[in-house]
């Protein structure tokens, strides 16, 4: 991936929730690579408490983990104005009504596709 050393996201602290292990663990190297810190989650519980209490500046989230919606996730980033990106493998029309108009990831996606997306998105202090 070019200029991974410069990218605009060095730095911040991203709340990762995944539920399919060796895509989360793609998705980590990648931001771990472009100089993130990286929050994981891969369950709704856990992630929902992540989102109430750390310190984080950004959110990737797939919609679908192990069969719940990970809306309250999103949800309370929206609370807390922390912007986020969905994550979806069913298509933009598949998101609840309310999310359509967020930042969203088509499944599968590339890393430079995902670069691109959280640096729109995701703005440093």
């Amino acid at each position: 991936m070019a200029s991974e050393n410069t990218s605009r996201i060095r730095g911040l602290r991203i709340l990762m929730v995944e539920d399919e292990m060796m895509l989360a663990m793609s998705l980590e190297d990648t931001l771990r690579r472009l100089g993130c810190e990286v929050v994981m989650a891969g369950r709704l519980h856990k992630a929902l408490k992540l989102a109430e209490t750390e310190e984080i500046d950004g959110a990737l989230l797939d919609v679908n983990l192990a069969g719940e919606r990970v809306y309250p996730v999103a949800a309370e980033l929206d609370r807390r104005g922390i912007p986020y990106v969905l994550m979806t493998g069913y298509g933009n029309d598949m998101l609840d009504a309310d999310y359509r108009s967020c930042p969203a990831l088509m499944k599968p996606f590339q890393a430079d596709e995902m670069k691109r997306v959280a640096e729109a998105t995701f703005k440093p202090d």
